[in-house]
């Protein structure tokens, strides 16, 4: 038996701690010793949601105890970075060989739990623009996980990049990120105006911004729509993006696009960004992970920018 966390509709914030049965690999799946996971506000929110039990969490770090029997992937011993659909908030998990990568020596453990889900969305929804080089690009939610990241990407990629942020102060940390211009408050979307038009909008916010943004896509722009963090529907001027023609609204689910690209090769990468020093995790908050439910609450009501990371022993 190992610990893990599930979702109890009657906890307070509906995460809970179990013993549960230890994980069984499939032969393309290996057995990792888990040493940290990160949260991320879709998990939690679908967490609070849920009135059934299940077992959350997608990222995760650790050491692998038990190797592929297909003789796929990272061996025993290697320490790794991953994601699951469900469940990597666990002492234990089997995942495929495909969502899991090898992590230099001097990477931690704590900076590789931040890449997976954040890291893999930033630099997907990039790729939606094809090269960057010299191309306008917009980001909401810049002082989020995904945000900090893509700022970092898209300013190494030599691209001109706008953020948002709610204060000078988390405008400052979006300028450290890489931002070339930080639009700062509620008017954000509409000042953001002056530095368009833009050839990739990357929107976690939805709602009222998404529709806002819309218009202001460069011909043959593109927006990537990655969350809804503001609300579940927009109002669309559809005779403002069918009249200018060429523009691309984009739906953005990450485990689609791991589906199409090799997750294990994109870890492998980020972690040796983050190993040389290019690219800088944000981690906002480190704590056990029987603190969980402080932290998980904490996310929710942005009391923090950037990752959290709650470390299993």
């Amino acid at each position: 038996m190992i610990r893990a966390v599930v979702i109890d509709p009657l906890a307070p914030s509906h995460l809970a701690f179990k013993e549960v049965d230890a994980p069984q690999a499939q032969p393309w799946e290996a057995i990792v010793q888990v040493k940290t996971v990160s949260l991320n506000r879709g998990e939690v929110r679908d967490a609070t949601e849920q009135e059934t039990s299940s077992r959350p969490g997608w990222d995760f770090a650790g050491i692998v105890i038990e190797p592929a029997k297909s003789g796929a992937g990272p061996q025993r011993g290697a320490r790794v970075v991953g994601l699951i659909p469900m469940g990597a908030w666990s002492e234990q998990v089997a995942t495929p060989v495909s969502m899991l990568a090898q992590i230099p020596d001097k990477l931690t453990f704590t900076e590789a739990a931040t890449l997976p889900v954040a890291g893999l969305t930033a630099l997907n929804a990039l790729r939606k623009g094809g090269m960057l080089l010299g191309k306008r690009i917009f980001i909401t939610g810049s002082t989020g996980g995904v945000g900090l990241f893509a700022h970092q990407l898209a300013a190494q990629s030599g691209a001109y990049v706008v953020g948002v942020a709610s204060t000078e102060e988390k405008a400052e940390l979006v300028r450290e990120a890489g931002a070339d211009e930080v639009v700062i408050g509620y008017s954000a979307t509409s000042s953001a105006r002056q530095f368009g038009p833009y050839d990739l909008i990357i929107d976690s916010v939805g709602g009222d911004t998404l529709a806002a943004l819309l218009p202001q896509l460069a011909p043959l722009g593109i927006c990537v729509a990655a969350g809804f963090s503001s609300s579940k529907t927009a109002t669309i001027d559809m005779m403002n993006l069918v009249a200018s023609g060429g523009r691309t609204l984009y739906g953005f689910f990450l485990g689609d696009e791991i589906t199409r690209q090799s997750a294990a090769d994109d870890l492998s990468l980020l972690a040796r960004l983050v190993a040389d020093k290019r690219l800088t995790p944000r981690i906002a908050v480190e704590a056990p992970w029987t603190e969980i439910d402080t932290v998980a609450r904490n996310l929710m009501e942005r009391k923090f920018s950037g990752k959290a990371v709650l470390h299993l022993d």
